[in-house]
């Protein structure tokens, strides 16, 4: 039988969250019946749920990816069998459900299931970051906090694609080399301590041309030092605030730089319509940087979907280092219930 999480009020995750039976879905004429192969687990259904952001939704989940059951007679380009993503908040932490075919993406089943249930959300969004702010070119570069994040690990492999330079932040943390190893093994130019970063010449020794374009998820004294790299007429794009501190500029930053503060939400970007009419070339895009290699799930753990609890324990670890991505896999659900 059909199983979602659920919760009927808001609150802390590990308490109003739970399991719920439902009757199985019909699709419209126009809509496609998925049953869901796994769903990631983000911080925006983390917020939905504690009540943060204004929406209410029957069963959280923003991505995954799932098998098309059955489709209504007017479904034209889907069959079932196929593979498919939503590119609309659909709620996936649930076993099946129904979609409009024009908010489902068919991808290659020869996509794994890690790259297949992130491939939404943060590779849009670092691809989206990274191309309509500033004309980027081969001798710009490009600074980002947060770098060892599911977001910030796309920006790194996005960049290496493209031929952009790039300078990475994080956090201090125990076994610090082994991480820098790591982001240098996707594709960074150099990874920094928060600490680091403050004191580096790599610009003044002309390594590097200073940023042009800057990246922050963290919000306060991060955001800050990585605006102080910027060049004159470059951009901080804030699209997170991990530290829940503002984002605050100086008056040399704004007046004597002209540096420009702007902000990206995924969700207002999907209201124009001429954004969601550029997604299928854009997901294409992205779905051949994956199949050629270019593009690898950020670190991540498989869950059953019945363990779910162990997952949002996780997603973020204590201390509010960035962790690795949770994924609810649907696969064995069969068995198990």
């Amino acid at each position: 039988m059909p199983t979602k999480i659920t919760y009927a009020s808001t609150g802390d995750p590990l308490d109003v969250l739970y399991l719920e039976n439902y009757d199985m879905p019909e699709p419209d004429k126009n809509e496609a019946l998925i049953q869901m192969i796994a769903a990631a687990v983000n911080p925006v259904d983390i917020n939905i749920v504690q009540g943060k952001y204004p929406l209410k939704v029957e069963s959280p989940g923003y991505e995954g990816m799932g098998k098309v059951l059955k489709v209504g007679p007017e479904v034209k380009n889907l069959k079932v069998g196929d593979h498919v993503i939503p590119v609309v908040y659909a709620g996936t932490w649930r076993t099946h459900l129904t979609l409009p075919e024009e908010s489902l993406f068919r991808i290659p089943e020869s996509l794994n299931v890690p790259e297949g249930a992130t491939l939404h959300i943060n590779p849009i969004t670092m691809y989206t970051m990274l191309k309509e702010f500033v004309k980027l070119g081969p001798e710009d570069t490009v600074i980002q906090n947060g770098a060892n994040s599911a977001c910030g690990v796309v920006a790194i492999q996005m960049c290496k694609a493209w031929g952009i330079k790039n300078v990475n932040v994080v956090r201090d943390r125990p076994l610090i080399d082994d991480l820098k190893s790591f982001l240098k093994s996707l594709g960074a130019t150099y990874v920094f301590t928060e600490e680091e970063i403050r004191k580096t010449d790599i610009y003044k020794s002309g390594e590097l041309n200073n940023p042009i374009l800057g990246l922050n998820c963290i919000g306060g004294s991060s955001a800050t030092s990585i605006m102080r790299h910027l060049s004159d007429e470059g951009v901080l794009v804030t699209y997170g605030g991990m530290s829940l501190e503002p984002v605050i500029a100086s008056t040399t930053a704004l007046v004597f730089k002209n540096i420009r503060l702007d902000g990206f939400n995924t969700t207002r970007w999907y209201n124009k319509e001429e954004n969601f009419a550029k997604l299928p070339k854009i997901m294409n895009e992205i779905v051949d940087m994956v199949l050629e290699g270019k593009l690898k799930a950020p670190p991540h753990v498989l869950v059953d979907f019945l363990s779910y609890k162990e997952a949002l324990r996780n997603t973020l670890t204590p201390g509010g280092m960035i962790g690795k991505k949770f994924i609810l896999d649907f696969r064995n659900l069969s068995s198990k219930m």
